[in-house]
């Protein structure tokens, strides 16, 4: 029987527990994880009992190290990339927009597309031992699921931009002090959720809608959108193919 890549399921605190299920490839997303979590999103959008989305990923070595290279690396054209990444990328406005709050439990390495999923939530939660980076800039592209535009939404503009034109790789408590991280702990506790997500799913829809609200009317979307196409105009470019390449070689050794 084939392990299933994600898996989901429903607490007694209503919280929607969604963990991406592929610890051999670092919980990487391919096809099948991108169906599953805008399935997921779809299910709680129309569930009116539902209080919280948590996303998280299995064991305690990554939390999700972005889209799956050997899988992705045969998108060569902007038109390839684009489809691929603009499909993700609305996929994480969906995120962005849930009516519940959302949080990213960072239970290990978090790069690349992972901190573009965390972006994307309301609150992010990092392990003690968890490390993170917007890494894309060393494959020659920039943020491709609209993890730019999100970031700016969340942290102080000098932050974002820091994480983003650095490329490096943070450790927990540096990505607290960039304000990207809320909480670094030893384990997540799910008192500590029931604590911080204390209220009715009513109340809680209605706070989310006032902050929907404003994403709307400032075009996050078109945004998102904007940025996506302008990543895959550099993914068809020889510096990223060629960093890809030498990436995937890398792991063969």
């Amino acid at each position: 029987m084939t392990e299933l890549k994600v898996n989901t399921h429903i607490d007694d605190d209503q919280y929607y527990w969604f963990t991406i299920n592929r610890p051999d490839k670092r919980n990487a997303i391919d096809y099948d994880v991108m169906n599953e979590l805008k399935s997921s999103l779809k299910q709680v959008r129309e569930n009116p009992a539902i209080r919280a989305f948590i996303i998280t990923g299995s064991g305690n070595q990554s939390f999700c190290s972005g889209g799956d290279l050997s899988v992705f690396h045969a998108l060569h054209t902007k038109e390839e990339a684009y489809s691929m990444l603009s499909k993700m990328g609305m996929i994480l406005y969906d995120l962005t927009t849930l009516p519940v709050p959302t949080v990213a439990l960072i239970n290990g390495t978090a790069i690349g597309g992972g901190c573009e999923i965390a972006s994307a939530c309301d609150q992010r939660w990092a392990l003690t031992h968890a490390k993170l980076g917007f890494v894309q800039g060393r494959l020659g592209i920039t943020t491709g699921w609209g993890g730019a535009s999100m970031l700016m939404e969340k942290i102080p503009h000098a932050s974002a931009m820091k994480m983003l034109t650095s490329a490096k790789t943070y450790t927990a408590s540096e990505a607290l002090e960039l304000g990207f991280i809320q909480k670094v702990v030893p384990f997540f506790e799910p008192q500590s959720l029931q604590e911080e997500i204390a209220v009715s799913s009513a109340v809680l829809r209605s706070y989310k809608k006032s902050v929907i609200s404003r994403w709307e009317q400032t075009a996050l979307k078109e945004r998102m959108l904007a940025e996506i196409e302008q990543c895959s105009v550099l993914w068809e470019q020889d510096e990223h193919h060629d960093a890809v390449k030498a990436f995937l070689e890398s792991k063969k050794k």
